[in-house]
């Protein structure tokens, strides 16, 4: 499956860590405290100048909403809030409360200050949402007992709690929710040098230290701009070295690890390149449908859409246009074609 690939953001068993966040017998990979975070600089300042003010009140963190591609941090900033208010973290996902009651449990035994953590949140049903308004706004819940002509309501007062929500499409969001969460940011790509300090971090902590400079950056360049995708990645090259380089981590060492993983040197899967190829080789280089694509693929066309395409268009290999999807001129260069004159005329 498409969520398989070493290279996707979507989160694998592999990435999670136990709380908190710790590798069995080890220092954590995710960072704990706001301190220690990398990249999102103004993300990060804002969050430390709204904790600092909080702890000074000695008041409780007002919701915040992250949005952004997935792999980019936004469940480890959940933890780090948590751990800088000294409370307890609460996560469940939008698909998880199928109905309001799902959520009375854990809101009514949240202790004042904690952390109620939703990923996914645009896919929390319309009746939990309508639901959740009075509990981020006043702290309360109203749920309904019995029915009928004996059906009453029973009001329960909720401690102050901070709400953060995750999701990879904002838009899809309603009004009412969105403006319920005081602090809104969108998490952006990480640079190459970010990654490399997250690489040299994770590295240590994996007792890594037979590791040339150059490997990290091979890395970096293969990581999607994604911090997520540069643990998965270094996780394989350490393994790959282990056996076939006696624990030496060289820039060749990781080519021929990822190599072996399918991923080249623009951080692409033999996916992305599928996906390419189908577009120049079938439809002439395009514009074609989507759906189209995933016929021809014989993949489902949603997938595509969240895993494949992201990467592929902030890598600047494919254009979306009115008339469908289109390689660019780096896209015919990346399959050793030449683009048409006449490209996006």
């Amino acid at each position: 499956m498409a969520r398989d690939r070493v290279v996707t953001p979507e989160q694998q068993s592999e990435d999670r860590e136990p709380a908190p966040m710790q590798v069995e017998g080890g220092p954590a990979l995710r960072p704990v405290r706001m301190t220690e975070y990398v990249g999102q600089p103004d993300l990060v300042e804002r969050l430390s100048i709204a904790l600092e003010a909080v702890r000074q009140r000695k008041d409780t963190m007002e919701h915040v909403l992250l949005h952004g591609p997935p792999g980019l941090g936004k469940t480890t900033l959940a933890h780090v809030i948590a751990t800088e208010m000294g409370t307890r973290l609460y996560t469940t996902s939008g698909p998880a409360l199928s109905k309001a009651g799902d959520l009375i449990g854990t809101l009514t035994r949240m202790s004042e200050g904690d952390v109620l953590f939703i990923d996914e949140i645009h896919r929390m049903p319309a009746a939990v949402e309508e639901y959740i308004y009075p509990a981020m706004e006043d702290f309360k819940v109203d749920f309904t007992v019995d029915s009928g002509m004996h059906a009453k309501v029973i009001t329960v007062g909720l401690k102050p709690f901070t709400l953060i929500g995750a999701t990879t499409r904002a838009g899809l969001l309603t009004q009412p929710l969105r403006s319920r969460f005081g602090i809104s940011h969108h998490l952006d790509y990480y640079g190459t040098d970010e990654l490399l300090v997250i690489l040299h971090r994770a590295a240590e902590k994996l007792s890594m230290t037979d590791v040339e400079p150059d490997a990290f950056k091979e890395i970096s360049v293969r990581s999607r701009g994604t911090p997520r995708v540069a643990l998965r990645l270094l996780r394989r090259v350490r393994d790959f070295a282990q056996v076939r380089a006696s624990g030496k981590v060289t820039g060749t060492v990781v080519i021929e690890a990822l190599a072996l993983e399918g991923v080249d040197d623009h951080g692409l899967d033999e996916l992305d390149r599928k996906y390419l190829r189908s577009i120049l080789e079938t439809y002439g280089g395009g514009p074609v449908g989507l759906e189209a694509i995933a016929a021809t693929m014989g993949d489902d066309a949603s997938t595509l859409e969240d895993v494949v395409e992201p990467y592929l268009l902030q890598s600047g290999f494919l254009a979306r246009t009115r008339q469908g999807r289109c390689l660019t001129s780096s896209g015919y260069e990346l399959l050793g074609a030449s683009a048409p004159r006449d490209l996006f005329e």
